[in-house]
């Protein structure tokens, strides 16, 4: 498979090589953590970007928090999914199309709350957005074909 991150950060071109490199593990910030390759289509430019996610999985999907660190502004990925939301996944050595659904109301909010459980630096992210004056998107990422 070609490297598709394109105009990736050198941070995220290092953890994608990593995972590629072994199936899915990687170290550092993300070591033990629920790591994916989300493959995306260009909102503007519509080339191919790949961005690794930390996921939560639930209900059979893999859900991802548009946090962006808690930045003022969504991830780039988030708008490309919002412009277009079939896109691929990596996790481990499996690799598949998905669509992205937003999750609303008491959905967002559970998966908020695994996800907060499972790793506590998501609630920092949280608060900072909203400190911003931003609220942080959850998305489904469902299992389409393959």
């Amino acid at each position: 498979m070609t490297n598709n991150a394109v105009n990736s950060n050198p941070f995220n071109l290092r953890v994608i090589e990593e995972f590629r490199k072994n199936e899915g593990r990687v170290g550092g910030p993300f070591a033990g953590r629920n790591l994916l390759l989300l493959t995306t289509r260009g909102a503007r430019s519509g080339l191919l970007r790949t961005t690794p996610l930390v996921y939560l999985p639930h209900e059979g999907h893999l859900v991802v928090f548009a946090s962006n660190g808690g930045s003022p502004t969504a991830p780039g990925w988030y708008h490309n999914l919002m412009a277009a939301p079939e896109a691929t996944v990596e996790v481990g050595t499996e690799r598949y199309p998905v669509r992205a659904r937003l999750l609303e109301g008491p959905q967002r909010e559970e998966a908020w709350t695994l996800q907060i459980a499972a790793d506590s630096s998501f609630a920092d992210f949280r608060e900072r957005a909203a400190r911003a004056g931003r609220e942080v998107p959850v998305v489904a990422l469902e299992r389409t074909t393959g």
